[in-house]
């Protein structure tokens, strides 16, 4: 009982603050109007003369021919809605909208506004499109130039759930940071022609986090068009830092008693009331002394106000704190002084005796960790590293040596929820830096000692690798007992769960399959051909090529891969790789080659252009050899049949034979047959060139997923 009270307290305790500063901080400048039909106007902002705000881009216009009257961001047609000293307004702005009917387009309006000087909130917004045939993304030019938007699909209006905007009829993505433009742009796969019955328009907006609830409904929802959603914009004071604006009194707007702090969002700064103060601390005085004893009554029976903040005390016999929140004030104990006091002399004799066993017993610990953290420093070849890293930063190597409890840190102590994947190599862990940075900590299972000079050139190697499709390796730490490596954290996920996984519900379209096989196809050619020395990564497969937020592909996973000494075409070394992409040339000969890659790239062609996993083809009916497989489907004309069928059409049935032959080249069975990286990079490339070419020149090629991120 007495907790809950407590806890009771403690809230309605925190409950009156808020109400005081937020009355208190909703303050005009005096002799200015304060209020604009239901919207409180607080300096700097203000209406009226120019005395009443900041400077003009604080201006608040009152319109009085509504009724009641309605406040608008300056000379704009932008909506405020509310206004807070905290750095933030709410405004409203309406829906863009893209619609058809059976005749095509019927209308379509591309919603858009330039701030100035204020800043969409990046943390308080959601980008929303709904739609079932729906590309929505946002775009600006103005300040930060930057685009985003989501894809939403649906075929049927059975397959939408209320409630879910998870790419199925609705998707939401986040407004990046520092945005002050907002252009909205649409596009659309069949203009909706499939799906027109229940869904004839695309909608986009952005609206504040939480507030917009999808609905199937919205979908013929005729009044949709005509919706305005709030959305939060943050402002800022001037565009100097707080440093900078205290070395101009004269115009430095945070008043007395109140604090300089550094935004969220965008550049200047912003001022907030001093602990112990309310109001607001743009205006002179506008940050008053809390009563707390008045006004709060936070003391069970003495209370004093001081300047800032207040203390409580209890009277003449009675022990505590004084606090409500506390232990409050009870009346002291007769005691019994002799037994008191060696009872009391006792238990501090054992309390100094436990705490000086438990510092000795810490100290030791922490001597034997230090020495265990320094042994399998030099035992990893950190020394050697070191060396290595100060040689090569006149050839840019990059990479940083993390200490072990940098990286716990960073992974809540290797928490389940932080694991990003398992394999035969070991465990990836997301992890954060103290500077924000998300990144990839890859934790292997088991090390080789023998390994480590071997492992330190690596290591030299692919910091220097600065490739827009090979992921970047930011360091390593090597105090813990096997070196933990730490990468470039790409946040959607890898190929195989977005073609395998049914958590990915939609359809990764043929374009945008091409695309990722083209970028993985550049990555392997530059490491083949221009890392020196040339990289053989050893375990090219679906898994290991990941997609970034715009579906840009990223080769990862260099745990099995070798360096190629400049003097040899190929390594004799333990066979290694994964079932069903595993070069049959070198699993016989254990000689690894570059073509080695190749094979295994070829596999990742078949999968792209069947949908079917990479181990469905060792099986004996398919001989346990794909490279036969392949050549008897092609010259029995079969190759339509194992196609997914979701990616084909009419339309580029070519282009998918082409493909097929390249793959069948790379899945033969003689590496000397099958070509080279560099050459499999070209003639992807050329076949995605050739799409483009055919649109400049009036061909109705379809705008698919990948082309539309591409652009971005």
């Amino acid at each position: 009982m007495s907790f809950r009270c407590t806890f009771m307290e403690l809230a309605l305790f925190s409950i009156k603050l808020t109400i005081m500063a937020t009355s208190v901080a909703a303050q005009a400048k005096p002799g200015c109007q304060i209020h604009c039909g239901n919207i409180t106007i607080p300096y700097p902002f203000g209406t009226g003369s120019v005395e009443c705000y900041i400077n003009e881009s604080f201006f608040i216009r009152c319109n009085t021919s509504f009724h009641p009257p309605r406040a608008f961001l300056t000379t704009t047609d932008i909506e405020v809605l509310h206004v807070s000293v905290d750095g933030y307004l709410r405004i409203r702005y309406p829906v863009g909208y893209d619609c058809y009917n059976s005749s095509g387009s019927s209308s379509y309006f591309n919603a858009g506004f330039t701030l100035g000087k204020f800043y969409i909130s990046h943390t308080r917004n959601k980008f929303t499109a709904i739609g079932c045939d729906t590309y929505a993304y946002v775009e600006g030019f103005v300040g930060r130039t930057y685009s985003t938007g989501c894809v939403s699909f649906c075929y049927d209006e059975a397959d939408v759930v209320n409630g879910s905007c998870f790419g199925i009829g609705c998707c939401q993505t986040d407004i990046p940071k520092g945005v002050t433009d907002y252009r909205l742009s649409f596009d659309s796969y069949w203009s909706h022609s499939k799906v027109l019955s229940f869904n004839p328009c695309s909608y986009g907006f952005a609206v504040e986090d939480g507030v917009y609830d999808f609905s199937l409904s919205h979908f013929l929802d005729h009044n949709f068009s005509k919706k305005k959603f709030p959305i939060i914009i943050d402002w800022t004071i001037g565009n100097e830092s707080c440093r900078e604006a205290r070395m101009d009194p004269q115009n430095y707007a945070c008043k007395e008693n109140s604090a300089c702090i550094v935004p969220e969002n965008g550049g200047g700064y912003l001022c907030r009331c001093l602990h112990g103060f309310q109001g607001n601390p743009y205006l002179s005085h506008g940050c008053q002394d809390i009563n707390e004893c008045e006004t709060l009554k936070p003391c069970s029976k003495i209370c004093h106000n001081v300047v800032g903040s207040y203390s409580c005390s209890c009277p003449e016999g009675f022990d505590g704190d004084g606090r409500r929140t506390g232990t409050g004030c009870t009346p002291k104990a007769k005691q019994r002084f002799p037994i008191v006091a060696g009872t009391l002399g006792i238990c501090i004799s054992l309390l100094v005796s436990l705490l000086c066993c438990s510092w000795v017993y810490l100290g030791v610990r922490q001597r034997k960790l230090s020495k265990l953290k320094h042994h399998n420093f030099q035992q990893n070849g950190g020394i050697l590293l070191r060396e290595k890293l100060s040689e090569g930063e006149e050839y840019g190597a990059t990479a940083r040596i993390f200490t072990v409890d940098e990286l716990k840190r960073a992974t809540n102590n290797y928490h389940q929820s932080r694991i990003l994947g398992q394999g035969g190599q070991g465990t990836v862990y997301k992890g954060i830096l103290p500077d924000g940075r998300s990144v990839a900590i890859k934790k292997s299972i088991i090390g080789d000692q023998s390994q480590v000079q071997i492992f330190i050139n690596e290591v030299i190697v692919l910091s220097q690798i600065n490739h827009r499709n090979v992921v970047k390796l930011f360091g390593c730490c090597l105090e813990a007992q096997v070196p933990l490596l730490v990468y470039e954290y790409v946040r959607n996920g890898n190929l195989f769960d977005h073609l395998h996984c049914t958590d990915h519900a939609s359809v990764i379209p043929w374009g945008a399959r091409l695309k990722i096989a083209t970028e993985a196809a550049e990555a392997l050619s530059y490491l083949h051909s221009a890392a020196a020395p040339p990289i053989i990564h050893r375990d090219v497969k679906l898994t290991n090529i990941l997609l970034d937020e715009n579906y840009n592909a990223e080769v990862s996973d260099f745990g099995a891969s070798r360096l190629v000494p400049s003097n040899k075409e190929h390594i004799t070394t333990l066979v290694q790789g994964t079932l069903g992409y595993l070069d049959p040339e070198y699993f016989y000969t254990s000689q690894l080659t570059e073509k080695s890659d190749v094979y295994s790239f070829g596999v990742v062609l078949v999968e792209l252009l069947t949908g079917l996993k990479a181990v469905s083809f060792d099986r004996p009916e398919h001989e346990r050899n794909l490279s036969l497989y392949f050549d008897s489907v092609m010259q029995e004309e079969r190759l339509l049949d194992i196609i997914d069928g979701r990616i084909v059409d009419d339309r580029n049935i070519e282009q998918l034979m082409e493909v097929a032959t390249l793959a069948r080249r790379c899945v033969r069975v003689k590496g000397e047959e099958r070509p080279t990286m560099k050459e499999v990079s070209s003639e992807l490339e050329g076949l995605r060139a050739m799409v483009k070419f055919r649109r400049e020149e009036g061909d109705l090629y379809e705008v698919e997923f990948e082309e539309l991120l591409h652009d971005f």
